[in-house]
Formats: structure tokens, C-alpha cells, sequence
């Protein structure tokens, strides 16, 4: 096939802006899939991706459409929206030529539909900007259209379509067709492929989804890759329709997979260049994409000391189609071994923890997320400190610094007095406010990464309606006044609960903790005591009142000494099992301390 009849796009947008429906209509106008099989997310392949309606995991899918009787094949890929899984839509960026450019026309452009528009115009990517929704009764059509201008810096039309009714659909993929340009790269040159995702099969081993820049790869030719220098056999290359379906070759322009057949998920490496050991010596290699940072930190344990392969395992498969979530091994005393994970947001922290449950059966115990401290001692050493337990002795330390970050509140300009007041509850320093357009306004702070990890996000939603939404970007480290903040639950320290806080709101946090774990831990048949502490200071304290047990119901007369005798051998078990008693505290409730 002629590359001239290839195009390669996908589509970004803020997070609910209608991705996943637009690419339902494309699927179903190019016939990629029969109707009795269609359903809404089709490409959305997770059950949890559904549970949430919302996209996760880049989706790639190859369509055929006739235009002016020349037939293209178009090869999509779907992208998260989301901030926590901005890696992902990276990565599909640098496989494509082109994009499309949702915008909700009730929302308007939110945070995350100028930070992926910059992504793509870094790629140097054709952007066919798109008003969705416009049959919703709120519809803003010409309000957003002018945004859109604006931040393009275009006058061009802007597609007007629904992709709930279907309307404009087959014009959007008319402006791919003829604005998208064909990719650039030549069959007759040595193989060259771009690992932008991965996956693992049991018989197939690692499946790289690759974009090819040049030359073609057939199965059963021998494969190589540049950084980790493995090399295999391409046991199967094909396309996604949208499953994987198995084509004799792979040419330059052909966005598909090869199935290496190599067990070790670790020599698969997002953003490798893959070669062919029959071209010789080895080409330049692509250029790959930066290594995400990691900004929040969070320790996985399994309940089971005898399961800590298979949670080793299970990571190593994780991060073959998570490329943006790190992981090394770490040993607590009072838990075992685990490992510490390393995720782009809190939203990651609840998506990884949801997959290992239900992908691979384990029962975990996570530490509350932190973020990565810089601790300087007084003999001048500098540790990077990523959990409350590593912190060292405070009589060692010269300061603690902490990452901030500069955040961007893209918001309505009527709900800007609420937000104003939100941010003055953090601890945040006022940058500067920008005008798009007379009703649109981004306020930018610099904040602690801390303080807008948890539950910021939720607040921001609630105070503006759900209009404003959010982005940022690292900064600067800062010092700051913190101490570790220790949780004991009946007299023992539950070490995935320390975390370390600002000194100023110590004793308003150990509170609210003990507050919450009153709530949710389960009541056993003798009193808990539940203690926030501060070294050897207790700073706030709730007691789980006892289960009790009727153990006089069974009495139907007689003297009142056989009831004092019984209630008197239940108090001295209670008291018995006080001192002798543990609390199994169950996964739900770290996950829900998760929570704010």
C-alpha cells in the first residue's frame, strides 16, 4: 500500500470531552466493527475503564474510508484525558502526523485541553480543532469557537459535530484525509519501528506496538533493539482492528505490533527503536520520549508475605502497559518486603491498586502517598526521603525542602471570587492572573505538590461548579517546617499511615485521621485505641468501642450473682484480649485513608 493513502492521527481533549464517543462513530461510519458487536467505549478494553467512563490506556485501531473513490487507511489512536495519564497521550503523539482537537461545547477549553494542545504543537502535529456537543441545550458554540481561535491563533471554521448523534462525523474524517499530511519515510531503507506501548501475552511474550519509520519487517525475521540490545524473532507482526490480527508485513507508515516473543518484560522499553539484524549495522536510532517523572510516592505491600513474587511479577507485566508508573524494592520491619511505587497523580495511585486486585488476585497494603523531600543534614549530606519512615532522626537535620509546582486553574470568570478563597486555604503564593478571552481566566500559583495531591481537585470541582479545571507543571524545591506524623492503632505503629506534614497543621490532621479510622476500621471484641503522635507526643486520640457479646441472654431466672459471675468472666477476657489481641486491619481501609 502507498503511503500517500495513509494517515496517522489520534485525538486529544480534556478529560469528558467526548473522546471515546468520537471514536465509537468513527469505528462504526468506516465499518471497523459490526454493528452486533458495537458497544459505547468500544475501544476503552478495561472493565474499570468502563465502571469510570473514562479512558485509561492509549487505544490504537486501524479503519478504511473511501473518499472521491481513493481508499485510506486511517489509523486512530484514542487517548486519556486526564492529567495523571498525560505519558500516554505523549506517546501516542509522537506515533502520529496529526491530531484532532475535541473541545465540549458546554465546558469550553479547560486545563488539560491546552496542555495536550502544547504537547502536540511541540510535536510539530496538524491540529483539526472540533467543537463537540453542540446538541446539548447549554451548548456555548460561539463562545468556545472564539476560545479556540484564540488559542490557535487561527480564523479558520471550526468543526461543529456531536458525536452522540453522529453529526459532522464524516467532515471530521474528510479534514484528516486532506489537512493530515501522509507519513514521511521510505520502504527501500534499512527497518526502523518506535515502541510508543506495550503489552504481554503468555505464548506471543512481549507485544510491542510499534509506528514503522522505514523499511518493512515480515515474521520470522530476527529483531533487535537499541537501549536494552535484546534480540528475537518477530513471531507475529499485524494491525489493531481493533483487536490484534495477525498481516504478513509491516511497512514504513504502518502503525501495528510485533510480537517479540521475549519473556522479560524489562528488555521492552517504551520509546526503543526496534531494528532488523538482517539490515546490518544498526541505524540511527528515533528519538524516544523524556522519562515521566514520577510526582507521588506510595508503598505496596502484599498481606501475604508468601505473595511478594507474585506482586514482583505482576509490576513488571503492570509496567509494560503503564510505562508512566515506576517501582523499586524496599524491606519495613513491621511489613516485610514490598516495593515503592512511583505515580503522576493520585487518580494512578486508585487505577494501579484497582488493576493488581483485579488482574492478578492480590490483597495489598498501601502507605499513605507522599512526595519525594529533600532532606539536608547537618553534616551536609542531602537524602532524597520519598516515605515517612525513611525520614531521619529531627536532631540530624539541617532543613527539609519540598517540590512545588506552578499551577494553572483554567476557570469561568464568575466563579473566580470562590476560588481565590479556596487557594487562600492552601499554601500558595500568587503568581499572576491571564485573560483568553473576557469570560475565561487561568490563575497561576506556585504551591507545595503536596498540598494539591489529595483532595484539591475534588474542591476545585465543587467551588466552581465543575467549570474550572486544573494542570501543572514541577518548579522548584522549597524549605518548609514539616514533621512526621505517626499513626498507633491499639498501642502499635501502622506504618503505611505516617506521613509527613506541615508543623502548623499537625494536630488539625492527626484529628481528622483518627477520626476517619474510627469510622472505618472494623469493630473487634475488645476497645481499640486509635493515637496520632508526633515522636513520643500523642497529639489526638479516638477509641473503637468493644463488639459485646449477650452472654447472660440465655439466663431465665435464679439469683443476680450468676449474671454478676458471667459478665465479671467476660470482663476479664475483654481484658485479656486487649493485651494479648491484634488488629488485622483489611485492604479497604487503606484504600479508603487514601481518600480524603
Amino acid at each position: 500500500m502507498s503511503m500517500d493513502s495513509i494517515r496517522n492521527f489520534c485525538i486529544i481533549a480534556h478529560i469528558d470531552h467526548g473522546k471515546s464517543t468520537l471514536a465509537d462513530r468513527f469505528l462504526e461510519l468506516t465499518g471497523a466493527v459490526e454493528k452486533r458487536q458495537m458497544h459505547e467505549q468500544f475501544l476503552d478494553q478495561m472493565e474499570l475503564e468502563r465502571e469510570r467512563g473514562i479512558t485509561i490506556k492509549l487505544q490504537p485501531v486501524r479503519m478504511s474510508y473511501s473518499l472521491l473513490a481513493t481508499h485510506y487507511t486511517l489509523n486512530l489512536i484514542d487517548t486519556p484525558g486526564h492529567v495523571d495519564f498525560s505519558y500516554e497521550v505523549s506517546r501516542s503523539l509522537a506515533a502520529v502526523d496529526g491530531a484532532v482537537l475535541l473541545v465540549d461545547a458546554a465546558k469550553g477549553v479547560q486545563a488539560q485541553t491546552l496542555a495536550n494542545l502544547h504537547l502536540a504543537q511541540k510535536q510539530g502535529l496538524i491540529i483539526i480543532p472540533a467543537i463537540n456537543k453542540i446538541d446539548l441545550p447549554n451548548a456555548r458554540v460561539v463562545e468556545v469557537e472564539e476560545e479556540i481561535k484564540k488559542l490557535l491563533r487561527a480564523d479558520g471554521d471550526i468543526l461543529k459535530i456531536s458525536a452522540k448523534t453522529g453529526e459532522g462525523i464524516e467532515r471530521v474524517l474528510r479534514e484528516v484525509i486532506e489537512k493530515i499530511p501522509p507519513p514521511r519515510g521510505s520502504s527501500d531503507r534499512p527497518f526502523r519501528a518506535l515502541i510508543f506501548d506495550s503489552a504481554f501475552d503468555a505464548y506471543k511474550g512481549v507485544i510491542a506496538y510499534i509506528r514503522v519509520f522505514d523499511g518493512e519487517i515480515k515474521a520470522g525475521e530476527k529483531i533487535k533493539l537499541f537501549a536494552s540490545k535484546a534480540g528475537g524473532e518477530a513471531i507475529e507482526v499485524g494491525h489493531f482492528m481493533p483487536e490484534l490480527r495477525k498481516y504478513a508485513k509491516l511497512s514504513a507508515g504502518d502503525i501495528g505490533y510485533i510480537a517479540t516473543g521475549l519473556k522479560n518484560p524489562g528488555q521492552v522499553r517504551v520509546g526503543d527503536t526496534i531494528f532488523k539484524i538482517s539490515d546490518g549495522e544498526l541505524a540511527e536510532p528515533l528519538s524516544g520520549y523524556e522519562e515521566p517523572r514520577p510526582v507521588v510516592f506510595a508503598s505496596f505491600y502484599s498481606e501475604s508475605s508468601d505473595d511478594y513474587n507474585v506482586l514482583k511479577d505482576a509490576l513488571g507485566k503492570l509496567k509494560l502497559t503503564d510505562a508512566s508508573l515506576s517501582y523499586e524494592p524496599e524491606t519495613s520491619a513491621g511489613l516485610g518486603r514490598g516495593f515503592r511505587l512511583g505515580f503522576l497523580g493520585m487518580l494512578h495511585v486508585e487505577i494501579v491498586s484497582e488493576r493488581l486486585k483485579r488482574e492478578f488476585g492480590l490483597s495489598l497494603i498501601i502507605s499513605t502517598p507522599s512526595v519525594e523531600y529533600r532532606v539536608i543534614q547537618k553534616n551536609g549530606e542531602v537524602l532524597a526521603v520519598r516515605s515517612a519512615a525513611a525520614l531521619p532522626d529531627p536532631s540530624i537535620i539541617e532543613k527539609i525542602e519540598e517540590p512545588t509546582v506552578e499551577l494553572e486553574i483554567l476557570t469561568p470568570e464568575n466563579y473566580m471570587g470562590q476560588l481565590l478563597k479556596l487557594m487562600a486555604e492552601y499554601r500558595s503564593g500568587y503568581l499572576t492572573t491571564e485573560y483568553i478571552t473576557k469570560e475565561l481566566v487561568i490563575l497561576k500559583y506556585r504551591v507545595p505538590l503536596a498540598e494539591i495531591i489529595t483532595d484539591f481537585y475534588d474542591r476545585l470541582k465543587s467551588v466552581s461548579s465543575g467549570y474550572a479545571s486544573m494542570s501543572y507543571e514541577p518548579a522548584r524545591y522549597e524549605p518548609a517546617d514539616l514533621v512526621r506524623l505517626d499513626i498507633l492503632v491499639a498501642g502499635e505503629l501502622v506504618e503505611p499511615f505516617s506521613k509527613i506534614i506541615p508543623r502548623a497543621s499537625v494536630h488539625q490532621e492527626g484529628r481528622r485521621m483518627v477520626e476517619k479510622l474510627k469510622k472505618v476500621i472494623p469493630r473487634q471484641w475488645f476497645a481499640v485505641s486509635l493515637q496520632a503522635a508526633i515522636g513520643g507526643k500523642i497529639i489526638a486520640r479516638e477509641t473503637i468501642s468493644a463488639l459485646r457479646k449477650d452472654v447472660t441472654g440465655y439466663l431465665y431466672g435464679g439469683d443476680v450473682t450468676r449474671k454478676k459471675k458471667l459478665l465479671e468472666k467476660q470482663k476479664k477476657g475483654k481484658k485479656k484480649m486487649k493485651e494479648l489481641g491484634k488488629v488485622n486491619i483489611p485492604q479497604k481501609v487503606f484504600l479508603e485513608m487514601l481518600k480524603r
